[in-house]
């Protein structure tokens, strides 16, 4: 809570700055007499959201030659295109040149592809549908890839007694203690006597979370944690997964909840709408908080750019102060990777559990004093 906080305000301080400094540079623009047409040097805009948005390649820096011309390394994706007019179409996404170029009637736009004319103006009489492996996706495969050979590994050496009968070995050892404290800390009091038929699916979420958070640190690579789409996913398999385990209580519950008959119907309009926002708080809260991580330390590190484009001397004097706020919001990024993780999934299991605990007096698996956050 207080590093959510402390996010907020530095959001906040941020966009303040940012605002006085765009005021600042407007009115310089203002005193001038012939105003630039030229490209600024540095964009923050377009450095933040092509990080935190989806892109067709994995993108990891830019350089210019002696003759003054920009080139990007990277490494391109393949797209994907149908179009009941054209057909499919499968070919590299280098081949836009980064935006610059049409290729087969076709071309990229910010972070959609639209189809054009021979003339390169659009054409809004070709439907053209998207299946591109975009980086979030193929970096979703990556960790689903490692998460199976991690897990595949580490049940071979079950298998062949290594962790029974003798010590753990290897990454074995680190892979354990997060099982057991999943087991013991999340699934079974919030789950009872049934924490076994739902320990697979928490220790996925938890384990495919925490890969694509970590992958999200890496230079380079995509954020695909603070992307919507795939917390809300994510959500979605939750909230199936609540509702088809409830039982007769939970489902009773919500549709003739115990409170006087005047105000019966408007409490099951409540009820109805909270079946919704649990999933709702899951997405949302993994959504946000792993986007404004992310944000924040690129706003940190674009502060230097732009003093830089003001002065030199200034974005030199001001890089170390920048560099300091940035490796502190990191290292509390690697924290709150974990946290978040966790926090999902314990949710998960919180509503779990009050999907099929059974009223007072009553035996049965689940526990009777889940409390929905």
């Amino acid at each position: 809570m207080v590093s959510g906080r402390f996010k907020s305000l530095l959001v906040a301080g941020f966009s303040v700055f940012l605002l006085f400094i765009s005021g600042a540079i407007r009115a310089q623009e203002k005193r001038t007499e012939k105003p630039s047409v030229e490209k600024p040097a540095f964009d923050a805009n377009e450095v933040i959201f092509g990080h935190v948005l989806d892109a067709y390649e994995f993108h990891f820096f830019a350089y210019k030659t002696k003759d003054g011309k920009e080139h990007s390394v990277g490494i391109p994706l393949p797209v994907i295109l149908y179009s009941p007019q054209r057909g499919w179409d499968v070919f590299m996404s280098s081949r836009f040149e980064h935006g610059e170029a049409a290729y087969k009637g076709y071309k990229s736009l910010g972070n959609k592809i639209i189809a054009v004319t021979e003339n390169g103006v659009p054409d809004p009489q070709v439907r053209v549908y998207d299946i591109s492996l975009t980086r979030n996706v193929v970096q979703m495969i990556l960790a689903l890839a490692l998460l199976v050979f991690i897990m595949i590994k580490i049940a071979g050496k079950y298998k062949t007694g290594i962790g029974m009968t003798s010590a753990p070995t290897g990454f074995q050892n680190a892979v354990e203690p997060v099982i057991a404290f999943i087991r013991d800390e999340v699934a079974i009091p919030n789950l009872g006597d049934k924490y076994q038929k739902y320990l697979p699916y928490l220790l996925t979420v938890f384990f495919f979370i925490l890969i694509n958070n970590i992958f999200g640190l890496v230079p380079g690579l995509a954020n695909v944690t603070g992307n919507i789409a795939f917390t809300a996913v994510l959500g979605v398999i939750s909230f199936i997964v609540i509702n088809v385990s409830g039982n007769k209580h939970y489902w009773g519950h919500i549709f003739n909840p115990p409170v006087p008959a005047g105000i019966n119907v408007l409490m099951v309009l409540v009820e109805i709408i909270s079946i919704f926002t649990k999933p709702f708080a899951l997405i949302i809260r993994l959504f946000a908080n792993m986007l404004a991580g992310h944000i924040i330390i690129i706003c940190l590190v674009s502060l230097i750019f732009i003093f830089g484009g003001i002065g030199r001397g200034i974005g030199w004097g001001f890089s170390p102060v920048s560099i300091a706020f940035s490796v502190f919001i990191f290292l509390i990024e690697i924290l709150i990777i974990f946290i978040q993780a966790y926090i999902f999934t314990n949710l998960t299991a919180v509503f779990i559990g009050a999907a099929i605990e059974n009223p007072p007096g009553h035996s049965g698996g689940g526990h009777d004093d889940a409390v929905i956050l």
